[in-house]
């Protein structure tokens, strides 16, 4: 029988400990993340940097289902969890005053999952 779904085991093992996280602490936000990582990866959200800054304050917490690219520019520090990053991304990010993470980082920061908010 042929496999279906992330064949990638980072992101297979991303999407089980979202959804053991999820159920654990009655977190449907991390539920959801699992099921947008589930996607194709043609159908993967990119999300570039001035998407970012165009919908967070300062201070805010972010999650992207998929990968971070360093297009735009970021005058606030944000902290942005996320499947994979750009390199400028990273750059950008951390020059603003902000933190990069993988999405695993975060549901241990933040269980509940309060306070967090989806980039897509």
């Amino acid at each position: 029988m042929k496999r279906t779904g992330p064949t990638n085991y980072i992101i297979r093992r991303t999407i089980r400990e979202l959804i053991k996280a999820s159920n654990k602490h009655s977190a449907r936000i991390w539920k959801y993340i699992a099921g947008l990582l589930m996607r194709p990866s043609r159908k993967r959200v990119a999300v570039n940097i001035s998407k970012i800054r165009r919908y967070t304050k300062p201070g805010d917490i972010v999650v992207v289902p998929g990968k971070v690219l360093g297009a735009g520019a970021i005058d606030h520090s944000v902290t942005v969890a996320a499947l994979s990053f750009s390199a400028s991304a990273i750059e950008k990010i951390k020059a603003a005053g902000g933190r990069t993470m993988h999405i695993l980082e975060l549901v241990k920061e933040r269980p509940k999952g309060s306070g967090v908010r989806i980039i897509t």
